[in-house]
């Protein structure tokens, strides 16, 4: 590691922060393969992006609560788990161009490190967490709700997608995917009726019609969420 960190300028500007402390933005930007064993706990962004995932869950949750502010427990998680995820997270990192700023080591580099989306997710919650310990939870709440407006506005679109909003559900809970079953089919080649059953463990299957897979599908998870009391009968 540098004795002194680098010139951040371009970033901070991309970030819309400035660091009072350079060196806890480059911590956040360093990852473990650019340091001996030794120093990797304390020198990598490894502990700052344990810091930022947590900073993060609150911020979008708080966010969340005053968007929606008619939403039961459930569709707020649903859409908790849709806004915090890593691929959002890499989105986000992809964005403000953080991969061209990570600190790695040549043979990482050389296997495509900066675009990996797993390091990038990593780095954007380590810029996170980083810039909470240098600013406190103001300027970390205001860069989360800058940086993540686009998705956290798109989480109104769970209610419509029926199969979205039972995934994500599933995941907050800790349950495998669900699955659709074919279970029949029915009808003329030209207008075919669909039955898909939906399996998760723990749970009745569950069956529903539809002109095709994907709308009996999208059938069978909404009468799912309405059947476990997570989605409103009129949803």
């Amino acid at each position: 590691m540098p004795q002194s960190p680098p010139d951040y300028a371009d970033l901070e500007k991309r970030l819309q922060y400035e660091f009072a402390d350079k060196a806890m933005l480059q911590r956040a930007l360093t990852h473990s393969s650019a340091l001996s064993p030794g120093r990797r706990v304390k020198n990598s962004y490894q502990r700052l992006e344990f810091l930022g995932d947590r900073v993060l869950g609150l911020v979008v949750a708080d966010l969340l609560f005053q968007r929606m502010p008619e939403a039961k427990e459930g569709e707020l998680a649903r859409a908790l788990n849709s806004v915090v995820r890593k691929e959002t997270c890499a989105w986000v990192a992809q964005d403000l161009d953080l991969g061209r700023e990570i600190h790695m080591d040549k043979s990482e580099e050389r296997n495509g490190g900066r675009q990996k989306s797993s390091v990038l997710a990593d780095a954007c919650e380590a810029v996170i967490g980083a810039i909470y310990v240098d600013g406190g939870f103001d300027p970390a709440f205001a860069f989360i709700k800058r940086s993540f407006s686009q998705h956290l506005s798109a989480t109104h679109d769970l209610r419509s997608d029926a199969k979205t909003a039972l995934q994500e559900w599933a995941q907050g809970k800790g349950l495998p995917v669900p699955q659709y079953i074919e279970v029949d089919r029915s009808g003329p080649a030209h207008n075919p009726i669909f039955t898909i059953a939906v399996r998760m463990e723990g749970f009745n299957d569950i069956s529903a019609n539809g002109p095709s897979k994907k709308s009996a599908e999208q059938s069978v998870a909404k009468k799912f969420l309405q059947r476990e009391k997570i989605m409103e009968p009129n949803q």
